[in-house]
């Protein structure tokens, strides 16, 4: 009985962090599509106005020491090749504009990896492990599965799901 459950709740949370990369995607189409429009993140920023909030990086979003979650452009992550673990500071200005700044990397190391298409989901084998990689980064090295892409990944990646593209080889 133990057993069904267990498998259960393995199948919800799959299903829960597809639906969530599921909407990230969206959200990555829709940021292409119209640009980082005020609009879109409007009801967020009304809150928070002229504020500024340190927070972690968790491969797609920053998770502020408000413990909100809050929207990392998916183009400035991968310019800047951010990591997962990477400290950031959010300035959101008066007129609403979300300003991002990496204030402190985190150790991290470089390694080879494969790049795979899953699911409509993008991951680096390396090794035994998968790491998701931001739809935005694949589209800008023209990177195609089946490449070899080299990627940052935390020093201590014992928990970490994303790594940054750093080049199509």
């Amino acid at each position: 009985m133990a057993d069904v459950a267990d498998k259960q709740i393995k199948r919800l949370r799959a299903l829960i962090q597809e639906a969530e990369t599921s909407l990230a995607a969206a959200n990555e189409l829709l940021i292409s599509l119209v640009g980082d429009d005020e609009k879109v993140l409007a009801a967020t920023k009304e809150d928070v106005a002229g504020k500024v909030i340190e927070g972690v990086f968790d491969g797609q979003n920053m998770v502020g020491s408000d413990g909100k979650t809050y929207p990392v452009p998916a183009n400035y992550a991968s310019k800047s090749k951010l990591v997962q673990g990477d400290i950031l500071k959010l300035t959101i200005a008066e007129d609403g504009a979300f300003l991002y700044k990496q204030i402190g990397p985190i150790a991290r190391k470089q390694v080879v990896g494969l790049l795979k298409l899953e699911g409509g989901h993008y991951f680096v084998e390396v090794a035994d492990r998968n790491y998701r990689v931001l739809l935005a980064s694949v589209t800008y090295f023209k990177a195609k599965p089946g490449d070899q892409v080299s990627v940052n990944v935390p020093e201590d990646d014992s928990a970490a799901e994303w790594a940054a593209i750093e080049a199509a080889l």
